[in-house]
């Protein structure tokens, strides 16, 4: 008896499972939606308002920094091993406030070296002194020779230049001493450490940096065409995206080179209000560019479906439902319209099944 071969059984089995799985991807076994029209939405057309077109200024916003005016690096006038540092990055600090400590012993030694020197010279001094009023005396009564009288006055001389040299020692060593301990220059904000216990502190090597955080501003490279119009005491407007705030800023400074490179000028302006702004921080400089006519509508009267933007407008007889391209957001509650609607448009509320 002849034996039924299965071997395509396989393929023909694989085969029939792709056409289901293509036909129900086509939506085969899915119901049909009739084609047809949705009835038009009702809504009050009397709640209609008019989309205008205002001229207003225009403004260029230029990409910022928030600067700090005083800012100070913390460097050591002498070569010394650091002993203590005070503070870390974050710490507030006031002006005279001990930061660093460093080791005071051979500066130490110095000033009572100096000082050794100087009572030793004063008792020469003193010794000198005595022996050119008794010469003095003498050589009045003609019992001594004026060349002698000479080199105990030049004596005397060498002795008294030497202490005010000696004098000049001790207050460098003490200076010095004094530089053993650094000092903050002003009230303000540890930014960053760069020594520990231990290293070595070199003149002009950085230590610490700080900042005083209240006279932080923005700075900004503007170009040329739009700088030269900026003058001194204007006031302009600052957007910080990172915490979304408007603040007010006053120009204080422009600097009066450009950069050939990107032909722009670099802005100094002043912040009026500087809290929780950092140094670093990213700003934009709202900068006055001339006039523009704009078309604005009521943000409220805009729905948001996915990624798009959809308004509702009374079409004579019946309601458009029509996708807009918006623009920037303004401050009183105002949507700038890029395109989808024109000049005179009536507006409708948003209708609650939308």
């Amino acid at each position: 008896m002849k034996k039924v071969s299965f071997k395509w059984l396989a393929p023909l089995a694989s085969i029939a499972v792709l056409m289901l799985m293509v036909g129900w991807m086509a939506g085969l076994f899915t119901d049909k939606i009739t084609p047809g029209t949705t009835p038009i939405l009702k809504v009050d057309s009397s709640q209609a308002i008019a989309v205008v077109k205002l001229d207003q200024p225009s403004f260029e916003p230029a990409p910022a920094s928030i600067q700090a005016k005083q800012a100070s690096v913390i460097s050591s006038r002498i070569l010394a091993r650091v002993d203590k540092v005070h503070v870390r990055a974050g710490e507030i600090v006031k002006q005279g406030q001990l930061l660093i400590e460093l080791e005071q012993d051979d500066l130490k030694a110095r000033v009572m070296q100096a000082k050794a020197q100087v009572r030793s010279v004063k008792a020469r001094l003193k010794e000198a002194q005595q022996a050119l009023i008794r010469a003095q005396e003498l050589n009045a009564k003609g019992l001594l020779a004026n060349a002698d009288l000479e080199k105990l006055q030049a004596n005397y001389d060498a002795l008294a230049a030497s202490l005010s040299t000696i004098n000049q020692s001790v207050l460098e060593s003490e200076s010095a001493l004094g530089f053993a301990q650094i000092r903050s220059p002003m009230n303000g904000i540890i930014v960053d450490r760069f020594a520990e216990p231990g290293s070595i502190a070199q003149p002009g090597k950085q230590l610490l940096s700080l900042y005083n955080p209240e006279s932080v501003r923005v700075e900004a490279n503007i170009r040329e065409k739009l700088a030269l119009s900026l003058t001194l005491g204007q006031k302009l407007r600052v957007l910080i995206p990172a915490t979304e705030q408007w603040l007010d800023a006053e120009i204080e400074e422009r600097v009066p080179a450009g950069n050939p490179g990107s032909r722009s000028f670099l802005i100094k302006s002043r912040l009026y209000q500087t809290q929780g702004l950092l140094p670093g921080m990213y700003a934009r400089l709202m900068v006055p560019s001339g006039t523009e006519s704009v078309l604005l509508i009521p943000e409220g009267r805009v729905a948001r479906v996915g990624q798009l933007d959809v308004v509702w407008v009374a079409n004579h007889d019946h309601i458009e439902r029509r996708f807009i391209r918006a623009g920037k957001k303004h401050e009183n509650g105002l949507l700038e319209v890029v395109s989808g609607l024109k000049e005179g448009d009536m507006l409708l509320p948003i209708p609650i099944d939308n």
